[in-house]
């Protein structure tokens, strides 16, 4: 009885096992995604704006993507007028030993902020968002925040690939620091200019350089090779990005033109984090690359480096900073100037 019972037993286990699912990729049925009701009615509004047509857009020359840069950073211009006015900015072009770039200083600036200075890089996938149209982002934060910054209009793809924007960059961290004190200065941007404000670090760690107090670096392209769940679980969900492989990466790819992808000064999140200034990263429960921000934040934070990551309820990328009346927006910049306030010397 008691061998039937033992018996029965294997048998009952063997055929739970075999009717248990392997492990393995998981198919997703085709869902509709509400726009979130849990946001403000401006980043409602972003998140249900339809995708870009241009997201798969893929020109088929050099000069066919210029064009398109072109247009993308002259329909930007038009809106940062309103954009200094409303957070009472003002933008000068300056040149930086060789590098273009602009001065953006607030109208107020407080006692503690009259010696900071902040380095900010620009995003657009390393081809777009140069000339006046790189200033968006700088032109936020020196608002929200009250700083003085200095925006590098770096060289862009086709005609300057890698590493000429981090060598540009680099310049100018080396000129501010005739500026101001490095313990009083920080490095900052978005996307690209996420990736650029981690390389920025590295390189300065090589090239054995003061290091800035503190750093942000919003939703960054720190892992040009897709690594990474996000890629996959927020394809066409992000309306920025979109998805892997689109516009965005074929940019990325006239900048590294051909270089290993796993190169810490293209893809920050191999490089050895050991030592970085305090962080606080930037993203979007719909950001493409929130798996690449989050990665970030682990190492940073393995490397025993003080680390914060904010993560806005919806957005896909970037969504912290294209709209100025947004509540959210305000509150990203605030949460990254308060950071900065305390890091930074005075």
């Amino acid at each position: 009885m008691r061998i039937r019972i033992i018996f029965g037993l294997a048998v009952i286990v063997v055929l739970a096992i075999a009717q248990t699912p392997k492990p393995g990729p998981r198919e997703m049925a085709a869902r509709t995604i509400p726009v979130p009701t849990t946001v403000s009615p401006q980043i409602q509004q972003l998140i249900a704006a339809p995708i870009s047509p241009t997201w798969n857009v893929f020109p088929k020359t050099n000069e066919g993507w210029k064009q398109l840069a072109k247009e993308a950073a002259d329909a930007t211009v038009k809106t940062l007028p309103a954009l200094r006015q409303e957070l009472h900015v003002k933008v000068e072009p300056r040149t930086i030993d060789g590098v273009k770039a602009y001065m953006v200083t607030p109208e107020s600036i407080p006692p503690e902020n009259r010696n900071r200075l902040l380095v900010h890089v620009h995003g657009g996938c390393y081809v777009n968002g140069a000339g006046e149209a790189a200033t968006g982002e700088a032109i936020m934060l020196a608002g929200f925040g009250h700083f003085k910054v200095i925006s590098v209009d770096y060289r862009t793809p086709p005609d300057f690939p890698y590493p000429a924007a981090l060598d540009d960059a680099i310049t100018v961290w080396k000129a501010a620091q005739k500026m101001a004190n490095p313990k009083n200065m920080a490095i900052f941007g978005s996307s690209a200019g996420g990736a650029l404000t981690l390389s920025m670090v590295l390189r300065a760690k090589q090239d054995r350089l003061p290091l800035p107090a503190a750093i942000a670096p919003g939703t960054p392209m720190s892992d040009l090779t897709n690594a990474g769940d996000s890629f996959r679980t927020n394809a066409m969900l992000d309306n920025v990005l979109v998805a892997p492989d689109a516009s965005c990466d074929k940019r990325a790819a006239l900048y590294a033109k051909g270089h290993d992808l796993k190169d810490p000064m293209l893809s920050p999140v191999y490089g050895d984090m050991h030592g970085f200034p305090p962080t606080i990263l930037t993203t979007g429960t719909r950001d493409l690359l929130l798996s690449s921000t989050v990665r970030v934040h682990r190492k940073l934070r393995q490397a025993g480096v003080e680390a914060s990551l904010q993560v806005f309820e919806g957005m896909a990328h970037g969504q912290y900073g294209r709209d100025v009346k947004a509540p959210e927006t305000r509150e990203a910049f605030e949460e990254i100037a308060r950071f900065f306030d305390k890091h930074l010397g005075k």
